[in-house]
């Protein structure tokens, strides 16, 4: 079975840690749920059939475990809300970094409000495309009362304004997710064929004002891997905004544009002496 997690792990462990940091909003919280979910697939033996499906509905329902727990300790006995002993499940963009990015700020702001079944619904139902009845089993509720959660969800997210609507474009979620994947893995194959054969990328490194540009599949992919490879964790606030983190620490941003289903263009702002601190 060894091999089989080995195998698993290398397949969906970066996207595993992107969809719990979607629902919880702490790289940090979602590093140590996926880790739960694969050493739960492991004790599981040979006996899981749909091993993507089976660890989104185990991280699901941590996840939500996890917003639950949040929101007791949060509020006294006398119903007043408690200080602030533990950070907002899912801060605003200011808190985590400042993205010009109106899609992601809409987003994330309103992700605040949600309830945490709420919340757990739309983000695998609109952002990463689970179907109702794998969510039903992570909320533990109805089919129907799934698909309610999730309507309540994208009214409040269509409140906020009509850019949201563009996180849930799923070709390009798929390309992000590849993208991330092939660089967790440190796979340049993987990394290259999702990029435009007219790719460029543009890195701006903090602290020494000067930006490396880089043309081509190869090159581009060469260079991301210097950064963002095994080591460093990478989420996506939306399919269009990349943060990696190294020991929870952002070092840096990336803003991805699209070409059809391959990425075109990176721009990226760096702090690579993060990753020594």
């Amino acid at each position: 079975m060894t091999g089989s997690i080995d195998t698993a792990w290398r397949a969906h462990h970066a996207y595993l840690v992107n969809l719990a940091d979607q629902m919880l909003g702490d790289v940090g919280d979602a590093e140590d749920i996926a880790q739960e979910a694969f050493l739960r697939l492991a004790r599981a033996g040979e006996t899981v059939d749909d091993v993507r499906a089976w660890l989104t509905v185990v991280a699901g329902r941590l996840c939500l475990d996890l917003l639950r727990s949040a929101r007791v300790q949060r509020v006294r006995p006398d119903g007043d809300v408690a200080a602030a002993t533990l950070p907002d499940p899912v801060p605003g963009p200011a808190d985590r970094v400042t993205l010009d990015d109106e899609v992601s700020a809409a987003l994330l702001a309103v992700l605040r409000t949600l309830s945490p079944a709420e919340r757990v619904a739309f983000v695998l139902h609109d952002v990463f495309g689970t179907p109702f009845e794998e969510i039903a089993a992570t909320v533990g509720r109805p089919v129907g009362t799934c698909r309610q959660l999730a309507r309540r969800a994208r009214t409040k997210i269509a409140g906020a304004g009509p850019g949201p609507a563009a996180v849930t474009r799923a070709e390009h979620r798929r390309a992000t997710e590849a993208f991330i994947t092939a660089c967790a893995n440190g796979d340049l194959a993987a990394l290259t064929a999702v990029l435009d054969p007219q790719v460029w990328g543009v890195g701006t490194v903090l602290h020494q004002h000067r930006q490396q540009v880089n043309h081509g599949p190869h090159d581009v992919a060469v260079n991301l891997l210097r950064y963002l490879g095994p080591g460093a964790t990478v989420v996506s606030p939306t399919e269009s905004v990349l943060l990696a983190f190294d020991r929870g620490r952002v070092f840096a941003v990336l803003m991805l544009t699209f070409r059809g289903e391959r990425v075109l263009k990176i721009e990226a702002t760096a702090d690579p002496a993060a990753r020594q601190r």
